[in-house]
C-alpha cells in the first residue's frame, strides 16, 4: 500500500458560481438554503456569508467536512434507497455540477413555495471541452427549461451556452421559482 504525500499548499477552496451567487443575494436573510450533491459545500458557504440558514448534502463524508463554520451537513446517496428529505422545502435549492434524471422531479419537490431552484449543469456539447463526456451527464437543449417546468416550477431566467471561465464548458442554467399563494392556487385550477 502506498501513501500519498501533498507537498504542495493546499489548493483554495473553488468560488462560487457567479449565477448562484447572483440568485441566493435575492433571498431574504435567514432564508433555508440546500446545496444538494454539494461536495465541498462551496454554495453553502456562499449562503452563510449572505445570511442564510445552508445545509449541505453529499455521499462524501470527507468532502462535507470543509462545508465549514454555521454549515449544517448530511451524508446521503442521492441517487438510489430512500429519500433523505421526507417532507422537508427550502427556500432555496442549490445544484451544480451534478445530473441524476431519475430524481429531478423529487429535487424540485423540495422547493417551498415561494422558493427557488438554481440549478447550473453541463450540456451537450461539453464534450469538445472535457469531462463530463458522457451523453447520461449532458442536458439536451432545453431539457433543464423543461424539466423546471414539467416539475411545477416557473422558470425565470434560463442560458445555454459556452462557458470560458473557471475553465471553458457547455452548461444550461436556470432559475425557478414555486408559485406560492393565491397564485399557486390559480395555477393548479
Amino acid at each position: 500500500m502506498s501513501t500519498l504525500r501533498v507537498t504542495a499548499h493546499a489548493a483554495a477552496p473553488p468560488e462560487p458560481s457567479p449565477w448562484v451567487q447572483r440568485w441566493l443575494s435575492t433571498l431574504p436573510a435567514g432564508a433555508s438554503v440546500l446545496d444538494f450533491a454539494a461536495g465541498s459545500g462551496r454554495h453553502a458557504r456562499e449562503a452563510r456569508r449572505l445570511g442564510l440558514r445552508a445545509t449541505a448534502i453529499d455521499r462524501d463524508a470527507d468532502a462535507l467536512a470543509a462545508a465549514g463554520e454555521g454549515v449544517a451537513t448530511r451524508v446521503a446517496d442521492l441517487e438510489s434507497g430512500e429519500w433523505p428529505f421526507a417532507q422537508e422545502r427550502f427556500d432555496g435549492v442549490v445544484v451544480t455540477n451534478y445530473l441524476f434524471r431519475p430524481r429531478f422531479a423529487l429535487l424540485a419537490a423540495l422547493v417551498a413555495p415561494g422558493g427557488l431552484l438554481v440549478c447550473e449543469t453541463f450540456a451537450q456539447g461539453n464534450e469538445r471541452y472535457g469531462r463530463p463526456s458522457n451523453p447520461a451527464f449532458l442536458l439536451a437543449p432545453g431539457e433543464l427549461f423543461d424539466r423546471c417546468r414539467s416539475a411545477g416550477l416557473r422558470v425565470l431566467a434560463y442560458e445555454h451556452g459556452l462557458l470560458e471561465r473557471p475553465r471553458p464548458a457547455v452548461v444550461q442554467r436556470v432559475c425557478a421559482a414555486r408559485v406560492a399563494g393565491t397564485e399557486a392556487l390559480r395555477a393548479l385550477g
